[in-house]
């Protein structure tokens, strides 16, 4: 694959990142997941918007504009020559000196990796986990709060959710849900999470701690163009035994049914009528819409 590094596009052996790099070091850093459908990239603006934010929000001064990013990532698409693909832009601190300090670091590092896409990650044949669900459960550990490291920071430090993703992993399950220090339903360890309940779809408030993610903005919208009631309220795990349906949302799964929690099988133990429906009115919108590749 061809890779972006620092403005200049590399085969992937050639890639290289210091080995001092802060990014590599202490997680110092930002990215994003985008995907291009059919020779476009879907929301690449709201993506690019996001990618900005969690750098400003670290104090992290990136060295292209918003339109020279956006430009970048077009380009390393176009000389991978995919039109299907998840694409993968990553900001660090940049190399500096050992210790904390980001002071050390003159410049940030920028690389844009593309990658042929699949639907799922843990497609493997057959019936895929869109089709039937996932299995999930709750983990031990809470969120992070906005006082300790804001989730709204799409950050390059997740270790917080790796070690629930190595707790949904250890009881041979798919995935995991947070919950925050009160208890209540945050997100998955990386989507964001949604229950329908007597034709209500709703989601936790991004006040509790959750990403902003540009999937969940996507289906929240097609979800009042169904003319169905959506709330953004506060969910326990009671609401979500309880819900008729439930599934969870990434730019990378796009909409996937969760059809059993912490051993309770929800709704049918299929995918249901309103998430089926969702889904289809976002690859319909996914796949017509975006930033053309090649022109």
């Amino acid at each position: 694959m061809i890779v972006y590094v620092n403005g200049s596009f590399v085969s992937e052996e050639e890639a290289k990142v210091s080995v001092f790099d802060h990014g590599f070091l202490y997680g110092d850093g930002v990215f994003e997941g985008i995907k291009a459908y059919n020779g476009r990239i879907f929301a690449l603006d709201e993506h690019v918007d996001r990618f900005f934010e969690s750098a400003q929000s670290i104090q992290l001064l990136l060295p292209l504009s918003r339109n020279e990013m956006k430009k970048a990532i077009l380009e390393t698409v176009r000389r991978n020559n995919l039109k299907d693909a998840y694409i993968r832009p990553v900001a660090s601190r940049g190399k500096g000196a050992l210790g904390l300090d980001p002071r050390s670091c003159p410049k940030a590092t920028v690389v844009i990796i593309v990658d042929a896409e699949i639907r799922h990650p843990e497609d493997t044949g057959g019936a895929s986990l869109s089709q039937k669900g996932i299995k999930v459960i709750t983990t031990t550990f809470r969120r992070n709060g906005p006082d300790v490291l804001s989730p709204r920071i799409k950050s390059t430090n997740y270790l917080n959710n790796i070690l629930a993703k190595l707790q949904a992993n250890a009881v041979g399950v798919q995935d995991a849900i947070f919950l925050n220090e009160q208890g209540f339903v945050c997100e998955l360890t990386g989507d964001n999470l949604f229950i329908v309940k007597n034709s209500r779809v709703l989601t936790p408030p991004l006040w509790f701690g959750i990403l902003d993610g540009v999937t969940r903005r996507v289906v929240l919208r097609i979800a009042k163009e169904m003319r169905l009631e959506t709330t953004e309220e506060p969910l326990t795990l009671h609401d979500l035994y309880t819900s008729d349906e439930c599934f969870c949302t990434a730019t990378r799964i796009e909409v996937v049914s969760i059809v059993w929690v912490d051993g309770r099988q929800i709704g049918s133990g299929a995918p249901g009528p309103v998430t089926v429906q969702i889904t289809k009115r976002f690859l319909d919108l996914a796949n017509r819409e975006g930033a053309p590749i090649f022109e």
